[in-house]
């Protein structure tokens, strides 16, 4: 029985289908209309399309409806509708994507097994300082406060780092001596930012600031030190598996250009500066175990980053079985000829072929030459279904209540998390809504396709190109209320920014003001500003480098960064509103006022 409403030895009990169930009717489809602003009519249609081709209709759900205070329980409903439909592993409907092969040579058969070949390995401890993946609970910090935590805890969540220069400020869970920060830039892309830049500022609150970047960036150039680094056609890296399509897949990525003459010479060996190569030499100079010459065994050195990186890419070629039947061919003799004419640009510190045959040994190399010259390992595309069903099926439980997180209490509120998907207007971390209601226009942001969050200004040929700059975008109805034209100059405003102004300190500031491009493709009392744009370091400003003037490029500070508009948390007061379940940062529930500039 799907619906079930009863009382068992005393105890009343429903079914999770009728408490799912009687969610839904809470609210009138009327409310639903009037919360949404989609007519019932729409809702309706959508409803019925959506219903209406058996299992061969799916929701994909990210960004848009995941990066708000209720976020999750938002994706938790479109997951729930996905799942009453059975669309799960079937052709047309949702997949989990096709998976990929070990590559740290955790299966039999795989050469190096990089996890157990480095001995006395440090493991972290304690508390993370971001405080996710810990139950507040079972903190000693619980046990001295109580509800309300000082600062969220988020037992659910993972990666987040948006609250991690604040709460070094406020010295919770602890103080910070050192930050590190790569392929992070918290000064400009986090929510709120402005907090970010200014306790960077301060060396009482952070003594010690290192960055790996490729340049001098927002948050790079307030670091008391900057490692250079390569760029990603210098680099190496091994991101895993891709979901689309679904098949098995491993993309690889190795070296294809020269470094800039930025070469470190550790122990004797040449090599581009980058983030490993900084971090082995200061292993080696620590006296590590497991690095340098012979540090992951006999013959095994770890003193370049391709005598990782190679490793690597001899599991993936062999894929994980011990019969050897998983692994892929050899490369022949004309594979290697490619293969090495290929990289005869790169100089020796980059590719030095006696140095990356001895990384993977002489018995593996061909077939290691195999993955790199496809740059990774793929399953062919025929192997995505089978028959009308997905090929590689999660075939997992869903759980219509999620029993875990109804057991967990906000740290701050002190109430229980809900199992079941619900509707929560923004709120702050203490519960209270967000409100801001006489403030006229909801603030969305969004990405555009040529450009990749703060590291694509110098990309002249398509972000400078094609766009310039940015704009702030709003329904036609809406301009011609404000009195203001296409090219108008506007200021936002907001109620944790009500000045409309960035503080970069010594006396430098940046204004929140955009040119205005009216369109029909968006919904009245809504404005939309992409992000990507309104850099102000990143090659936007010069900058001395060894008594050495380097000019900067204003093409590269054109446009508007909307980031230090959006609104901080009323109960951290420097961090910004945040999920309290999934622990994503909120881009889409700020509001803002918008004035002729």
């Amino acid at each position: 029985l799907l619906e079930v409403n009863t009382t068992l030895k005393g105890i009343p009990v429903k079914s999770v289908f009728t408490l799912l169930k009687e969610r839904a009717q809470e609210k009138t489809l009327s409310l639903y209309a009037e919360l949404s602003g989609i007519p019932v009519a729409t809702i309706t249609e959508v409803a019925r399309e959506f219903t209406s081709h058996g299992k061969k209709a799916a929701i994909d759900v990210y960004r848009g409806p995941a990066k708000h205070t209720n976020g999750f329980y938002t994706v938790q409903g479109i997951n729930t509708l996905n799942i009453l439909i059975g669309n799960m592993d079937w052709k047309g409907g949702l997949a989990d994507g096709g998976g990929g092969w070990d590559d740290l040579g955790g299966k039999d058969g795989q050469p190096y097994p990089l996890g157990k070949l480095h001995p006395n390995k440090t493991k972290s401890f304690g508390v993370t300082f971001s405080r996710e993946g810990w139950r507040y609970e079972d903190s000693t910090l619980f046990d001295r406060d109580g509800y309300p935590a000082q600062r969220p805890w988020f037992p659910f969540a993972f990666n987040m780092w948006q609250d991690l220069i604040p709460s070094a400020e406020a010295r919770y869970p602890y103080t910070v001596k050192v930050l590190w920060l790569h392929t992070a830039t918290p000064a400009y892309s986090v929510p709120g930012s402005g907090q970010q830049l200014r306790i960077l500022r301060d060396p009482k609150i952070i003594p010690l600031v290192i960055s790996t970047d490729l340049v001098i960036g927002e948050t790079s150039m307030y670091a008391d030190y900057i490692f250079p680094d390569v760029s990603y056609l210098e680099q190496w890296a091994s991101p895993g598996d891709v979901p689309q399509p679904a098949t098995r897949s491993n993309p690889f990525r190795q070296p294809a250009a020269p470094p800039v003459p930025e070469v470190v010479t550790i122990d004797g060996e040449a090599m581009p500066i980058s983030l490993e190569a900084v971090m082995l030499a200061l292993a080696q100079r620590l006296g590590l175990p497991g690095f340098g010459k012979d540090g992951l065994g006999p013959g095994l050195d770890l003193k370049r980053p391709e005598d990782y990186y190679l490793k690597v890419a001899a599991n993936l070629a062999f894929g994980g079985r011990s019969d050897g039947s998983n692994s892929v061919p050899d490369a022949s003799d004309a594979e290697v000829e490619v293969f090495n004419k290929a990289r005869g640009h790169l100089t020796a510190a980059v590719y030095d072929e006696s140095k990356w045959q001895k990384a993977v040994g002489q018995q593996l190399w061909r077939k290691t030459v195999y993955v790199l010259n496809r740059g990774g390992r793929f399953e062919h595309f025929s192997k995505v279904y089978d028959g009308d069903r997905m090929a590689h099926r999660f075939g997992g439980t869903f759980h219509l209540y999620l029993e875990r997180v109804a057991k967990q209490r906000d740290s701050v509120a002190g109430t229980r998390f809900d199992g079941l998907p619900r509707f929560d207007p923004p709120i702050f971390s203490n519960g209270k809504p967000v409100g801001d209601q006489d403030l006229d226009f909801q603030l969305i942001t969004y990405k555009e396709v040529f450009a990749t969050q703060s590291r694509t200004p110098g990309t002249y040929w398509t972000q400078v190109a094609l766009m310039p700059e940015n704009f702030v975008l709003m329904n036609v109805r809406d301009a011609e209320r404000l009195g203001v034209a296409a090219g108008d100059s506007v200021r936002l405003t907001s109620g944790s920014n009500p000045n409309g102004v960035l503080d970069l300190g010594g006396g430098r500031q940046r204004e929140m003001v955009g040119k205005v491009k009216a369109i029909q493709g968006i919904r009245p009392g809504v404005i939309a500003v992409s992000q990507s744009f309104g850099h102000w370091a990143y090659g936007a400003r010069a900058v001395e480098v060894d008594g050495v003037m380097v000019e900067g490029d204003v093409r590269r500070g054109k446009g508007l960064q909307i980031n230090p508009l959006l609104r901080l948390d009323e109960h951290t007061k420097t961090g910004c509103l945040s999920d309290s379940v999934g622990g994503s940062a909120s881009f889409y529930d700020t509001r803002v006022n918008v004035v002729r500039a």
